[in-house]
């Protein structure tokens, strides 16, 4: 269907009732609404409305018409009302993506920053794809690792994570802690199932150990993280959520290569609207906590 007008118009007529108040809601003549409805029937090839004294009322296809023709007109309606409010004030949906291994540190930000701006609706979409912001994905997307290449977006250096080696007190317990990387064939390591990942201290773990010293391995960071806490071998933490626990051990001081940098990327488009700039002075001033 390639004539929204005609369609709208439909809609009206089968919404009012009469040509005449269609008409007026649509600011048209009421001929022009006539001419929409006859044309419309003609390339459809069947009738839409039975005409009476009374006015127009909808036949079982004009029905159906009518239902796709309040969607369009309100999805119309929504698309309108975030677009006037896209460039002047903080409102609408600020789409956030991360990995989630960030979330403990991002969503308290995010809760404060809607407290600042209540109107606004925060979707935080965590996951190991990388968000295609030139579709529309995410309006600020968070990465780590090496630096985003895509030629459209803007990146800014937005300090690191840093990582940590640790073991539950109940694994030290069992099988105490390695004196060196030498006895690291000794004992147990909770590590990534994927032995292609591109995480820097999970490289390290891989080329230092042996794989069948990784006795407990995942894909899910969380799943990795309940395991160390569960006693089922070392394995890496953010230090931020080893720091904050009693029932884990730090098992060597932290290499500098095992922290990678993180990244704030957003698409050239949206980067100087109101919204997104508002949000990015409020991470990167928040963010300075986590250094």
């Amino acid at each position: 269907m390639d004539n929204w007008d005609e369609i709208r118009t439909a809609y009206q007529v089968a919404r009012l009732g009469t040509v005449s108040a269609a008409a007026d809601v649509l600011g048209v003549h009421h001929a022009t609404v006539i001419r929409h409805i006859d044309a419309l029937e003609g390339r459809l090839g069947v009738k839409l409305f039975q005409r009476h004294a009374r006015g127009y009322t909808a036949t079982e296809a004009g029905e159906d018409l009518m239902r796709v023709g309040q969607a369009t007109d309100d999805q119309f309606g929504q698309l309108e009302g975030r677009i006037k409010g896209r460039g002047s004030d903080v409102s609408g949906e600020l789409v956030v993506t991360s990995l989630d291994s960030i979330a403990p540190l991002l969503s308290p930000i995010l809760v404060d920053f809607q407290e600042l701006y209540p109107d606004l609706l925060i979707r935080y979409l965590t996951d190991d794809r990388v968000f295609r912001l030139e579709y529309g994905e995410a309006h600020v997307a968070i990465r780590a690792g090496s630096a985003p290449q895509e030629p459209d977006n803007v990146v800014q250096r937005l300090g690191s994570l840093e990582v940590g080696l640790y073991a539950s007190r109940s694994y030290v317990e069992k099988f105490g802690l390695p004196k060196s990387e030498a006895e690291f064939e000794n004992h147990r390591f909770v590590a990534v199932d994927n032995a292609k990942t591109r995480a820097p201290f999970h490289q390290w773990l891989m080329g230092i150990s042996k794989r069948e010293t990784h006795m407990f391995r995942g894909s899910d960071p969380r799943a990795l993280e309940n395991a160390v806490f569960a006693g089922a071998g070392i394995g890496f933490l953010a230090r931020f959520l080893g720091e904050s626990r009693d029932d884990v051990v730090e098992v060597m001081e932290p290499l500098p290569e095992w922290h990678g940098p993180m990244w704030l990327v957003t698409h050239v488009d949206l980067h100087r609207t109101v919204k997104v700039q508002t949000f990015l002075s409020f991470l990167k001033e928040r963010s300075k906590e986590w250094q």
